[in-house]
């Protein structure tokens, strides 16, 4: 728990350090740092204060200095393991809860703002409204088969938050994807049904059809409403 592997925080939050170094927050010309090994240990503690900020991590910043020259430097413990397993047990317990607790708001608004645009939505022309809550509208109609729920389908799509946010695009990757048509989420599975090859569909896709309470990695938020674009290129 709170392990910090050295190398690879320096590998992969490197641009960090460089981007902190273009600007320093509080104005003052930067440190000349001319050996490679204070220059290193720079970039060491840049890197691991980018990835405490990142996580959220609300951390005293002298004395997370003073545990590592302590360490360094082998001096006594200013506090015995006893004390450190608790601090850090309690910790960690403060930090969840502190994280469901933004999680439960981040949730309650998708839902709200949500379930506001869909209501606005529907409204529009050319906006079909399915039984389940799923929404799309038709951008090309195609003209070839349609697959069923035990195909598997090459599709060209672009996701994005109800702000704009691209959280995934085989659009922009320039390579389709592959998918079975019934292992991908609900609102997809429906809309697949329908569509006819050479078809291109956006989806609005209500919560209950995407990631549900438990979103999905660091861009889907709890109860988000999801837009698709999806072209169906084929069913292999």
């Amino acid at each position: 728990m709170f392990r910090l592997s050295t190398f690879s925080v320096v590998v992969t939050l490197l641009p960090l350090v460089v981007h902190g170094q273009e600007a320093p927050a509080n104005g003052l010309p930067l440190p000349t740092y001319k050996t490679t090994l204070d220059q290193a240990s720079y970039g060491i503690g840049m890197n691991i204060g980018a990835s405490l900020k990142s996580d959220g991590l609300e951390i005293n910043v002298e004395a997370l200095a003073q545990g590592i020259k302590d360490a360094m430097e082998n001096a006594k413990p200013r506090l015995d393991q006893a004390q450190i397993s608790a601090a850090l047990q309690a910790f960690s317990r403060e930090m969840e809860a502190k994280a469901a607790a933004r999680g439960k708001l981040i949730g309650e608004t998708n839902m709200r703002e949500g379930k506001a645009f869909l209501a606005a939505n529907k409204a529009k022309q050319g906006v079909v409204t399915l039984p389940s809550g799923l929404q799309y509208s038709v951008l090309k109609q195609g003209t070839g088969p349609t697959p069923k729920l035990t195909d598997t389908v090459r599709t060209h799509y672009h996701g994005t938050l109800l702000d704009g946010t691209v959280f995934d695009s085989s659009v922009e990757r320039n390579e389709p994807a592959t998918f079975p048509v019934g292992r991908v989420i609900r609102g997809w599975t429906e809309a697949l049904q329908l569509m006819q090859v050479g078809s291109k569909w956006r989806l609005f896709v209500p919560s209950e059809l995407a990631y549900g309470p438990q979103g999905a990695g660091a861009d889907i938020g709890p109860h988000a409403v999801l837009v698709f674009d999806v072209e169906l290129l084929g069913i292999e």
